[in-house]
């Protein structure tokens, strides 16, 4: 499985953090920015991510901004991206069990890395229950 990861400069040291847990754990991970703190803009980074989501080179994606809004408003203009903001790990298990998310975004001001951590643990463990729920993921896309 290949996943992304993409942030602003309020989500990098987040990044940093879950893309060297994500290596420790045996996953391929894609960094696709921002590579420091100084100030930058969000859609810079994270239309990549998506855009590797929407075309299938990447699996599944974590984007970190401050309030975790702005990346995934970013990530949810792709037909085939379904970004979930997740700030406890019972949301992001229910985003992919029932909602098939590909991608979370994470708000690194309001979350622990130790949160973080948590969150896209959950994430991972959690698989799409399918049934009533493929109904209502397929009706999505525009």
């Amino acid at each position: 499985m290949k996943i992304g990861c993409a942030a602003d400069h309020a989500g990098f040291d987040c990044k940093e953090f879950i893309k060297s847990y994500l290596i420790s754990l045996g996953y391929e991970v894609e960094d696709f920015g921002t590579h420091s703190p100084d100030s930058v803009d969000y859609p810079d980074f994270i239309h990549p991510l998506a855009k590797g989501i929407n075309e299938g080179v990447i699996d599944q994606g974590f984007i970190f901004c401050g309030s975790g809004n702005g990346v995934n408003i970013t990530a949810n203009k792709y037909n085939k991206v379904r970004s979930a903001l997740c700030w406890l790990p019972i949301v992001a298990s229910l985003a992919k069990q029932h909602n098939n998310a590909n991608c979370v975004a994470i708000p690194a001001r309001f979350v622990s890395l130790e949160e973080a951590k948590e969150i896209v643990d959950a994430f991972l463990k959690a698989e799409f229950e399918g049934g009533r729920h493929l109904t209502r993921v397929n009706k999505i896309a525009c």
